[in-house]
């Protein structure tokens, strides 16, 4: 798709219906993984280190599935032009278990990891349909500012949806109030998710299904020939590499900032979500300044800094020992994880074939789910581990859980300084020259 062309087809509606599905399923993660969910689960329904464990390995299994079926999933959605349907289907099951976790209870550790683990599924998926529409609506030269908007009117949702049950917490209390925070935020990621599926077109055009052939095989057929195809976009395999890195630290650091927070500094659940917004304010700006200088440098330069910014975090929040440093921390943090996030998205879209754009972000979200797999639970285990070590030497059940915290931090920072060194090792103007070189024709 010609760039003109993108700018001509495309509406102010249909970009800000792409927007604010990243408003409504920003909700989710700031809800169920950033403040509530993540410190409800850890704390009352598991209790102790044991829930840190639990918690890394439910995300790290709801990770290895999305790793598993998205490419065959992107591959069928580009054949098919049916990525809106695909985003349908994982939106309404992420949705509809957000809302089940409403009946997990203190003690109901099975039906907790399972509501959550097919929630997440839901949400990690429906990313991948929703991340492959950004070249749809932008040219290259302008996704680093597109995808930054997204970014940060997604994170002003998880404010506004966070706002709107930190008065209940705060007011009423308990866990039955926790619980029904979990209702309301699905029912926020629900509606506003509506817009996309009404007022943004599928811009693709189905290809005939082969005499005898069946989506499944021609999705696998077509993810095999992406496989091979990828060797010739050398620099998209590197960044792909360093990607699957470094973005286990970021996931790692998302999913255990509300339980370090709970265990390290005693943050109760309304400070855990005034917390998360300061969080998702500072996310806002980082969307945007960091998109900028994606668009005005590159993505590269924009994902280094970013990156060193975090680890820089990481070493703070290691020393740290009063609550007003990790508010100012998690200011910092959410800051340098936009420009992560969202930079490494808009990477993506500007360094792969535009008509391939679903099959390519499935393998964007193998790399990242599939190295999700092992970031949590890897701080899992060691927090958990750390600690057993610690109460084996007489020290009080809280102080080694603390120890196991502390401990477990420092592998975030292992895994973004391993992944900083993977991207320095890709060249981003040879990977546009190849995408324009080998742009395929309609039909491949």
């Amino acid at each position: 798709m010609a760039e003109t062309a993108i700018r001509g087809m495309v509406t102010r509606r249909q970009r800000w219906a792409w927007y604010l599905y990243d408003f409504g399923n920003s909700a989710y993660a700031a809800v169920v993984l950033l403040a509530v969910y993540s410190a409800y689960f850890q704390g009352k329904v598991v209790g102790g280190a044991e829930g840190s464990r639990l918690w890394g390995l439910s995300v790290g299994i709801a990770m290895l599935v999305v790793a598993v079926i998205s490419p065959v999933l992107g591959a069928i959605a580009d054949y098919s032009a049916s990525k809106k349907r695909f985003l349908l289907l994982f939106t309404v099951i992420s949705c509809a278990f957000t809302g089940a976790l409403f009946f997990v209870g203190e003690g109901d550790v099975w039906k907790g990891m399972i509501f959550f683990v097919l929630a997440e599924i839901g949400y990690r998926s429906a990313q991948v349909f929703y991340n492959g529409l950004l070249p749809e609506i932008a040219a290259p030269e302008e996704m680093g500012r597109i995808s930054g908007n997204g970014w940060a009117i997604g994170s002003a949702g998880g404010i506004v949806c966070l706002v709107l049950i930190l008065p209940l917490i705060s007011l009423v209390g308990g866990t039955a109030i926790i619980r029904l925070s979990l209702l309301i935020t699905a029912a926020f990621y629900a509606v506003f998710s509506i817009p996309i599926f009404l007022w943004l077109p599928e811009r693709g055009r189905p290809q005939p299904l082969p005499r005898g052939e069946t989506y499944l095989w021609v999705g696998f057929r077509r993810l095999w020939r992406t496989v091979r195809s990828a060797r010739q976009y050398q620099e998209l395999v590197k960044f792909l590499g360093a990607f699957l890195v470094y973005n286990d630290g970021v996931i790692m650091a998302l999913d255990f900032a509300a339980i370090i927070g709970a265990v390290l500094f005693g943050l109760n659940q309304q400070q855990l979500i005034i917390f998360v917004i300061i969080v998702q304010v500072t996310n806002v700006a980082g969307a945007w300044a960091f998109g900028a200088v994606a668009d005005a440098t590159d993505c590269k330069r924009s994902l280094s800094f970013s990156i060193l910014l975090l680890v820089a975090v990481v070493v703070w929040m290691y020393l740290s020992r009063t609550v007003l440093e990790f508010f100012i921390i998690g200011a910092v943090a959410g800051f340098a994880m936009a420009g992560i996030q969202s930079v490494s998205r808009t990477m993506v879209g500007v360094i792969t074939p535009p008509r391939q754009s679903a099959q390519f972000y499935g393998l964007f979200a193998v790399a990242g789910r599939t190295s999700s797999f092992v970031g949590p639970a890897v701080y899992g285990w060691v927090a958990a581990e750390a600690a057993r070590a610690h109460m084996a030497q007489g020290m009080a059940p809280l102080l080694a859980e603390q120890g196991g915290q502390r401990l477990a931090i420092l592998t975030i920072g292992l895994f973004l300084v391993a992944g900083l060194v993977l991207l320095w090792t890709m060249n981003e103007a040879r990977a546009r020259a190849t995408v324009r070189a080998l742009a395929p024709v309609p039909g491949d």
